[in-house]
């Protein structure tokens, strides 16, 4: 009996967590195994009402759970910033869900926006690194308000933080299987301190797993091979910020904002699912964006739960879907409603 805690969050976002809810009633009734759910308010709504957002018994309770599915947060009456760093940092950050997993994968290749790619060239995943870096929180002012002001903002990379990251991303390549190749993205020639942490970890790592194939890639250079040259990756390991930005472009080759699903996660506790697209507040209640990506979550929930056959059965009816029903992936643009594309892949398993 896995137990799921529900964040619906803000805007769309509890109408995309139906839908990939809806996905999981059907492949649990197809193989056979059992889930109960739990619904957290951690909305912006509930945040002008309480000025309540995630507190440490919220924390305590969620601990108890086999995973989180979340929805989307971001309300646009919240100033920027309060949400996110309230729930979503607040969650990563105290159940140390310490990897982002980001799966970059094209489905069709009608949606690359890159000319002559196909879903055999855009297939690798990104280890973002999910608990230190710049998103820390350190930092400080002097003279601020003056003409004089500095603003000073720290990336905090330890040895233990840097090196379970890298560790993780050679098993998780290792279990991948298939070009067994991992890349080191950063910035060694310019952020000489953490980079230098990185790079001396990520080579003494890869002694140990010597059937991996290493290299290296400037972030900058990433970027470009990403619309270039896709089909060079396999996995790829990386910082908080570096990977926060990267994963965004990886999201636009795959198709968009609708079909981009990620992972945060502790292996030795709770992780956390989600779409990365936001909540799209100027969509909610129109019954017009597209759920895939948080149906795409919810079956990297199951794999992660050991429920691979779910898992493999939510992929391929995503994929079947997305290639024979679906005109666009875009809000509004799929031919289909919210609730019609979850019905459709819910058909397809």
């Amino acid at each position: 009996m896995y137990k799921i805690a529900v964040i619906g969050g803000d805007g769309t976002g509890p109408e995309v967590a139906r839908e990939g809810l809806k996905v999981i009633s059907a492949a649990a009734r197809k193989f056979n195994f059992k889930y109960e759910t739990k619904d957290f308010d951690f909305s912006g709504n509930r945040y002008l009402k309480t000025g309540k957002l995630v507190d440490d018994s919220d924390i305590a309770e969620l601990k108890k759970y086999s995973a989180i599915y979340l929805g989307a947060v971001g309300h646009p009456d919240v100033k920027p910033g309060i949400i996110e760093t309230g729930v979503l940092l607040k969650l990563r950050f105290a159940l140390d869900q310490y990897i982002n997993l980001r799966p970059v994968k094209l489905y069709d290749e009608r949606f690359c926006p890159l000319k002559d790619k196909k879903p055999e060239d855009i297939d690798f995943v990104v280890v973002r690194e999910n608990s230190e870096g710049l998103y820390k929180g350190m930092g400080e002012f002097k003279d601020k308000g003056t003409q004089d002001e500095v603003a000073i903002q720290i990336s905090y990379n330890t040895r233990k933080g840097v090196e379970r990251c890298i560790r993780y991303a050679f098993e998780y390549t290792r279990k991948r299987n298939k070009r067994k190749k991992l890349t080191l993205c950063g910035k060694t020639n310019v952020l000489t301190y953490a980079w230098d942490l990185w790079q001396r970890t990520f080579n003494e790592v890869a002694k140990e797993y010597s059937d991996i194939t290493t290299d290296y890639a400037h972030v900058d250079a990433t970027t470009m091979w990403f619309v270039k040259n896709p089909e060079w990756f396999d996995v790829i390991v990386t910082d908080n910020m570096f990977g926060d930005i990267i994963t965004d472009l990886g999201a636009m080759i795959q198709g968009g904002m609708g079909i981009a699903a990620g992972g945060n996660i502790n292996p030795n506790g709770v992780s956390m699912f989600e779409p990365i697209g936001g909540s799209a507040p100027k969509y909610t209640g129109k019954n017009v964006i597209n759920p895939l990506a948080a149906i795409c979550a919810a079956g990297m929930m199951l794999e992660a739960l050991g429920e691979q056959r779910g898992a493999d059965a939510i992929e391929k009816a995503v994929i079947k879907v997305s290639r024979e029903k679906l005109k666009n992936l875009a809000a509004g643009k799929m031919g289909y409603s919210t609730e019609e594309v979850g019905d459709l892949v819910t058909e397809n398993l």
